[in-house]
């Protein structure tokens, strides 16, 4: 189910927490969608998700308007918002069938529905547990179990493993990536690892405006510009070292690594590469070249340029 993000905006008074945003997501995409405390991403899931009404522009799931159809739409989408409200007096199958009803699914088909959730969610030793007796974890396993219960085509998932420890948060990631391989799902967190890990696409947004949109490697890229490499020589001076990789007609700036010790940092011009100069300038010198890597830039340092403005 696709989703198409049409010009939106949401004033809080004079304020703009999403101003004048397009974006669109393809059926069965999983899209990471990030933005720093307040940038206006939780209003926007909101937004998509029916509970909030745009102050301009829409949100069309499928062919379906936020604005002129919520009532289709809430069938079409799932949601687990960042505080996961669950009844936690009543036992995960009650609830879950309890979810079930409220979803007007049809009363037959309520059993097979909570069987398959256990299973795809990981709930069967906790199903008969009450909700208040369940780690963090099985808590966000029984959230995601309420957001899909009506077998939904789209998937809201608003910071999905906020609290969870490291091996609860692999658990879910993979939960993520498994739902994703049939359903549509943007996911927010302010974990970037796991966005990485999760997501074949990345949107950011900062004070409500959209400054970012593409796969992990696009972004890197696009932020790194020039080609970087981390090189490390031996069998030679160190000065005539540096001396000789400046003079090479395609770099730009070199630096001892603040990384690595006895490694040089190596900037090429732009849309220029030096890997063959350094290799060829190594051959003719009798030096011994250790190590030549290109240099990534991590998406923490893009999340951080983009931003901070």
């Amino acid at each position: 189910m696709d989703i198409q993000i049409e010009r939106l905006s949401k004033k809080y008074g004079a304020q703009r927490a999403v101003d004048d945003i397009s974006f669109n997501v393809k059926a069965g995409e999983v899209l990471g969608f990030l933005g720093p405390n307040g940038a206006g991403k939780t209003t926007t899931m909101k937004i998509i998700t029916t509970y909030l009404r745009p102050t301009a522009g829409d949100v069309k799931v499928g062919n379906y308007s936020v604005t002129e159809n919520p009532e289709k739409i809430k069938k079409m989408i799932g949601y687990l918002p960042e505080q996961n409200a669950l009844y936690e007096d009543m036992p995960v199958i009650d609830y879950l069938k309890f979810v079930a009803e409220m979803q007007t699914i049809i009363p037959g088909k309520i059993k097979d529905r909570i069987f398959e959730m256990v299973i795809t969610c990981g709930l069967e030793g906790e199903k008969h547990k009450k909700i208040g007796e369940l780690s963090k974890g099985y808590k966000q396993r029984v959230g995601l179990a309420q957001a899909m219960i009506h077998n939904p085509e789209v998937l809201i998932l608003d910071e999905p493993t906020a609290g969870l420890d490291p091996n609860q948060i692999v658990e879910i990631r993979e939960l993520i990536k498994k739902i994703g391989r049939e359903k549509t799902v943007i996911l927010s967190s302010h974990i970037l690892a796991e966005v990485e890990a999760t997501c074949g696409r990345i949107i950011i947004i900062n004070k409500g405006k959209l400054v970012a949109d593409g796969t992990p490697d696009e972004l890197r890229k696009h932020a790194q510009g020039n080609e970087m490499l981390r090189v490390s020589i031996e069998d030679g001076d160190k000065n005539e070292i540096i001396q000789a990789i400046q003079n090479i007609e395609t770099i730009e700036l070199v630096d001892w690594s603040s990384i690595k010790a006895d490694t040089i940092d190596v900037q090429s011009k732009t849309e220029m590469s030096s890997r063959r100069a350094i290799f060829q300038l190594c051959k003719e010198k009798g030096w011994v070249l250790t190590e030549m890597t290109p240099v990534e830039t991590k998406l923490e340092d893009i999340f951080h340029e983009l931003t901070m403005n």
